[in-house]
């Protein structure tokens, strides 16, 4: 069985998408997965190539208990060959993403990553980038529910 790849993305890459990918890993690990599924993330823009994640993001996960080790990447065409799975955080990266050479043809693969999200399938999950502590855990317990809503679809719908 080919390993399942998912890729969250954000606009800058140092927020909600490796948080997003930090804490899917983090389930995955504690389910022994690893050697089925593998997860990733990136932005939409070149903001950030190389970089941490925001310390904010940082601190906040290891206040959850979830470490990050990511260096910031934009998206490419390639990523939507790649990858099974593609998660944008709101609308716009959403409209990023389709804007790539072959966003028709992955189409099926990239979803809102709110769509998991039970108590909200609709929304954008918010950019907690000009706000305080409080936005960033508003999106860890977003990003919580959400990724272990799709880690459950996953062992549910592929992993049979």
């Amino acid at each position: 069985m080919a390993k399942i790849k998912v890729l969250f993305v954000c606009l800058g890459n140092i927020c909600r998408s490796p948080l997003a990918e930090a804490l899917f890993k983090h389930k995955v690990s504690k389910q022994g997965l690893t050697n089925l599924i593998e997860a990733d993330s990136c932005g939409t823009s070149n903001y950030h190539i190389g970089d941490w994640p925001d310390e904010r993001t940082l601190v906040n996960a290891l206040q959850n208990g979830i470490e990050m080790d990511h260096r910031g990447r934009q998206i490419t065409y390639t990523d939507l060959e790649k990858f099974d799975f593609v998660f944008a955080m709101d609308r716009s990266n959403y409209e990023n993403i389709m804007q790539l050479a072959n966003a028709e043809t992955h189409k099926h693969k990239v979803s809102l990553m709110r769509s998991f999200d039970l108590e909200n399938e609709n929304a954008d999950v918010p950019d907690p980038y000009y706000g305080g502590a409080r936005g960033f855990q508003d999106v860890f317990e977003i990003l919580d529910r959400s990724t272990e809503n799709f880690l459950e679809y996953i062992q549910k719908n592929h992993l049979k």
